[in-house]
């Protein structure tokens, strides 16, 4: 697979970590709108062919796929042109700004017939994966509850950053450079990651978001910052279970933790994801008596890299694919019309 790596950024930099050293994968070109920024990552990785802009890269067209690593609101634009050019793509989250465009993007994809994937990156946590091969082989029973949480401090702790004076964080606070809050920035993960887990579609949802004030006046420079910091969710799931879900970058004491609970009427399962580490624990069999929960081991799986690169050259389609996020992002679309109505919207 011949692949051409569309934005040069620092998550551009954790994805060529891996395809670099992949067999049957070569990086042939980057393409970045700042110079600099486009010759330090392609010096970094020893990358030959460089360019300013998309369309001169699909006029020298000399590569199979790409990876679109670009800001939220470029990936329409740029999927579509290479979807045109009969690339395939693996695409950063979210697939689009809102439903219609990542539909389009989906249905565009499945009509010229690429490999389309999109980079829910928790999906490579082992665990999750051991977890929803259970839940199908009906090992819970009929799961009757579902929780999960999202959990970020990088609005109390400068462990990443000072987001006062960073505008690399700055701009996630801000509607008006894009930014659609926690919601929008790690709401797809957590619903991925919980509907994957309990192995079923959201039908139903109800949200609310909270901005709180964080500087006197709400504004720094030109930010005014008035994106979402928490969101709580309310899901009817379409197994018949009923899930909670909530994040927010104000968890003092959680940098970046996933947790995903399910319960069944034969037993429960708990996934705990944070930057040391994963694990997956059970309450199953004799032990639901007891309340006992035990360690459950997961072993290595595939990441999202590998898979796409796999599809490429099978040309058979993988999951995570548009189709996936796109309904993803039409939950998280409806999530923001309940908060303004008040009312619950089924999906």
């Amino acid at each position: 697979m011949r692949l051409l790596v569309l934005g040069t950024g620092v998550m551009a930099k954790n994805q060529l970590r891996h395809f670099a050293h992949m067999d049957g994968v070569e990086v042939v070109g980057a393409v970045d709108t700042d110079p600099d920024r486009l010759k330090l990552f392609a010096d970094e990785f020893g990358i030959e062919k460089r360019f300013l802009t998309l369309d001169d890269a699909i006029a020298w067209g000399d590569f199979d796929a790409a990876t679109n690593v670009t800001p939220d609101r470029i990936h329409h634009p740029t999927t579509m042109a290479l979807i045109a050019a009969g690339k395939h793509v693996l695409c950063e989250k979210p697939l689009a700004e809102n439903y219609p465009k990542a539909l389009e993007m989906t249905e565009a994809a499945e009509t010229a017939g690429v490999v389309n994937m999109v980079n829910l990156t928790y999906r490579n946590v082992a665990p999750l994966q051991r977890a929803r091969e259970m839940v199908l082989a009906g090992e819970l029973g009929t799961i009757k509850h579902v929780e999960a949480s999202y959990l970020q401090s990088w609005l109390v702790s400068r462990a990443w950053g000072d987001w006062r004076t960073e505008s690399t964080w700055l701009w996630r606070l801000s509607t008006g450079h894009g930014s659609t809050g926690v919601l929008g920035d790690v709401g797809i993960h957590i619903l991925d990651f919980a509907a994957y887990g309990a192995a079923t579609d959201i039908d139903h949802v109800f949200a609310r978001l909270k901005t709180f004030n964080k500087v006197p006046g709400g504004q720094i420079g030109e930010y005014l910052l008035d994106a979402n910091d928490s969101f709580t969710m309310s899901l009817d799931f379409a197994n018949g279970a009923l899930g909670v879900v909530h994040a927010s970058r104000w968890a003092t004491g959680h940098l970046n933790e996933l947790k995903l609970r399910i319960y069944g009427e034969r037993g429960s399962l708990e996934v705990n994801h944070r930057p040391s580490g994963s694990d997956l624990r059970g309450c199953l069999g004799e032990n639901v008596e007891s309340a006992t929960w035990r360690e459950i081991e997961a072993a290595p799986v595939a990441t999202n890299y590998q898979r796409f690169a796999e599809a490429v050259m099978s040309g058979l389609q993988p999951d995570p694919n548009f189709r996936h996020a796109a309904n993803l992002q039409k939950v998280i679309d409806l999530a923001m019309i309940t908060e303004r109505e008040r009312r619950e919207l089924k999906v």
